[in-house]
């Protein structure tokens, strides 16, 4: 019995959480955020999500946790001195919002786990060897934006019973612009809509892009999936209100007054991310943590933002929505 006892105690000690350990170390990890936007305001729901993951698996900031949090300003070609200072500071793991992100950091060469968030397809980019094996030193979470057009489009047509034709404002720059635009083009045409091209390279050319766009008189627009136009999804849906335009976004864009949204929603992204920055300081590699895709994607529409341009959303639409936002 004694001898049970002392196999228990030891399977006790060796199952101790790493952040007990740390703290009685007193080792404290860094954790290198690579942000897309300029600063801490404008990733704030992301970077919250993120410290309230971390925190659910015991980490703290000032504890056990440091976080160097590094903004790429939308200037994407920053990544790489983002990525080499993030090395230089010795941090233990990095997490990269976006794929430009994590590319600008595999090509530094380094060996450090990185954890990607909001990649569409990160074989494509060559983060990864597969999904199920990523083989390196990254893995993280795909999002899978650009098959999701075709689904909007379809809730638009559903929203619009007489939708013929369409405007698709997307970022050339972006990291699925080109697959984006063809997936688009397919499902209009599948759904005889006539689509048209409306290019927003910068958040400061979207106000004359959508006086443009309006020029062409579409009966609604879409936004590609594109870190700079997510963050952006404020601004545009008031251009798309002054408009009097119908606009679906992604993510969670209905909450910020878009007529509608669908997709992952990415802030609980952001906090899953947390369990593999969790299992890497636990000692998994990257290597053996498959990526992960979403399971669920929420349908959200604004009902202020309909009653204001005059759309009538259908009962039918309204019953399929995740969640309806006044």
């Amino acid at each position: 019995m004694k001898r049970r006892t002392f196999i228990a105690g030891l399977g006790s000690a060796a199952a101790w959480p790493v952040v007990a350990r740390t703290q009685q170390s007193g080792k404290i990890f860094k954790i290198g955020v690579l942000w897309h936007a300029a600063n801490e305001q404008q990733e704030a729901p992301f970077l919250a999500a993120l410290r309230q993951g971390l925190m659910e698996h015991g980490y703290i900031e000032g504890k056990n946790i440091e976080l160097l949090n590094r903004f790429a300003d939308e200037h994407y070609d920053r990544f790489d001195a983002l990525a080499k200072e993030l090395l230089n500071a010795k941090v233990d793991v990095i997490v990269a919002s976006i794929g430009a992100a994590a590319i600008a950091v595999k090509r530094t060469g380094t060996t450090i786990p990185v954890v990607f968030v909001g990649v569409p397809d990160p074989v494509r980019e060559h983060l990864v060897d597969s999904l199920a094996y990523p083989g390196g030193n990254l893995t993280g979470f795909s999002i899978m934006t650009a098959e999701l057009t075709a689904k909007r489009l379809e809730f638009l047509k559903h929203c619009l019973s007489r939708l013929s034709s369409v405007a698709l404002l997307y970022n050339p720059n972006g990291e699925v612009a080109r697959i984006t635009v063809e997936e688009t083009q397919a499902a209009a045409r599948a759904l005889n809509v006539d689509l048209s091209l409306a290019e927003a390279h910068a958040p400061d050319e979207l106000k004359q892009v959508f006086v443009t766009i309006s020029q062409g008189r579409p009966h609604a627009v879409m936004t590609a999936p594109d870190a700079m136009l997510y963050n952006e999804r404020k601004r545009i849906a008031e251009l798309a209100l002054v408009h009097h335009l119908p606009i679906i976004g992604g993510g969670n864009a209905a909450e910020s007054g878009m007529l509608m949204s669908y997709g992952p929603d990415f802030p609980d992204v952001f906090r899953r991310a947390a369990i593999y920055v969790d299992k890497i300081f636990k000692g998994a590699k990257p290597r053996d943590l498959p990526v992960e895709q979403p399971v669920k994607f929420n349908l959200i529409i604004n009902m202020t933002t309909a009653r204001a341009i005059g759309v009538t959303v259908p009962d039918s639409l309204q019953l399929l929505a995740d969640k309806i936002t006044e």
